[in-house]
């Protein structure tokens, strides 16, 4: 009887445990992905929910919900769902500033076995038409411009470029675009000169890099007059590098070419009291087969430089430039950096530096 007794303890202790091991919250989502499809930026946030009912046998307790990015808000069953019923994930998508595609993930953390589960929104944001402000953020009197800056980037010497603005006018009445100080080298005109209420238009310059005689970047103000009031900020910024083209020099060519060497494009002066000039020449060679041109040398504020005596280097010569520094004024680790502009097409540009601490 007592080892009856045993075996029918054993097995209700098997049936307990079986039962409290199939006693589990599970989460079945209606859907796990949805795709907005076509949405417009300017209509503001868009919505979905995901409903799911509770097919476990425990309720289930949404513990987090997390989103891949902020620009999602969800919302989502707070009391436990009991066995068999229905909760939800609200998720709001927002798309300001997010045009295009988008895929964003819905992390949804739980006490379900099958936790954590996925959800995913897709769609297409399109773009709203920008407001005249955001198109036009430049305001210059009574103009406003889609930039202040115009940059013609590389300019061969001897060739010209054309760049536009676009420009607008926001006020009740004409405004008369004239241009003053403009530089030789560069044309500038507004089309149409007057421009109405409300009216569009442009601002054409022409950049003439033979005019300007100058190598490496550049940067000039364009200024220009509004009914013939002028301004001192109204102006446009202009910036170019003029620089030599050798992308269509022949192997041959190059072979032949100018070929700058520099002992050491570096000077660690150390550190030094305050108001010690640094002097250091940086000597260089010409190993081309022909002349070398030193075409520009420029300096950060600073630091002067003197050319070489000859800005023509023959083959197998050589030269130096000296860079001073006067430190007067100056505190701490400094650099200063020295551009060389040069006829030879593999170094064209070449930068020294001079770096130390000032105490």
């Amino acid at each position: 009887m007592k080892r009856i007794a045993y075996i029918l303890l054993a097995f209700v202790m098997c049936a307990q445990f079986s039962v409290a091991q199939q006693r589990k919250a599970n989460i079945s989502f209606n859907k796990t992905a949805h795709n907005f499809g076509k949405i417009k930026e300017a209509d503001g946030p868009v919505s979905t929910v995901f409903e799911f009912v509770n097919t476990g046998n425990v309720p289930v307790i949404i513990q987090d919900v997390q989103t891949s990015c902020g620009c999602t808000t969800p919302e989502y069953s707070k009391q436990p769902v009991r066995a068999g019923e229905k909760g939800f994930v609200k998720t709001v998508f927002d798309p300001a500033g997010r045009p295009g595609l988008f895929t964003k993930e819905i992390t949804v953390k739980s006490n379900a076995e099958n936790s954590p589960m996925v959800l995913k929104i897709t769609g297409t944001v399109e773009p709203k038409e920008p407001s005249m402000e955001e198109q036009y953020r430049y305001v210059m009197g009574d103009l406003r411009l889609q930039s202040s800056h115009i940059g013609f980037g590389k300019i061969a010497p001897g060739s010209s470029a054309t760049q536009t603005i676009n420009v607008m006018n926001p006020v009740t009445k004409a405004v008369k675009i004239n241009f003053i100080q403009v530089p030789p080298f560069l044309t500038a005109k507004a089309k149409p000169e007057v421009l109405n209420p409300g009216q569009k238009g442009i601002i054409e310059v022409t950049y003439n890099s033979a005019k300007k005689n100058d190598w490496g970047f550049l940067i000039d103000y364009l200024y220009f007059s509004l009914n013939g009031s002028n301004n001192p900020d109204h102006k446009v910024t202009i910036t170019a590098e003029i620089i030599e083209d050798f992308s269509k020099m022949t192997e041959a060519q190059k072979a032949k070419a100018p070929k700058i060497s520099f002992d050491d494009p570096n000077y660690e002066f150390g550190s030094v009291k305050a108001g010690t000039k640094v002097e250091h020449d940086f000597t260089f060679t010409n190993n081309g087969k022909s002349n070398l041109i030193i075409r520009k040398i420029n300096t950060t504020c600073g630091c002067t430089t003197s050319a070489p005596k000859d800005l023509v280097i023959k083959p197998g010569a050589s030269s130096s430039i000296k860079a001073i520094f006067n430190t007067q004024g100056y505190r701490n680790e400094q650099t200063k950096v020295v551009t060389v502009i040069t006829n030879d097409p593999l170094s064209s540009t070449i930068t020294l530096w001079m770096k130390g601490k000032v105490e």
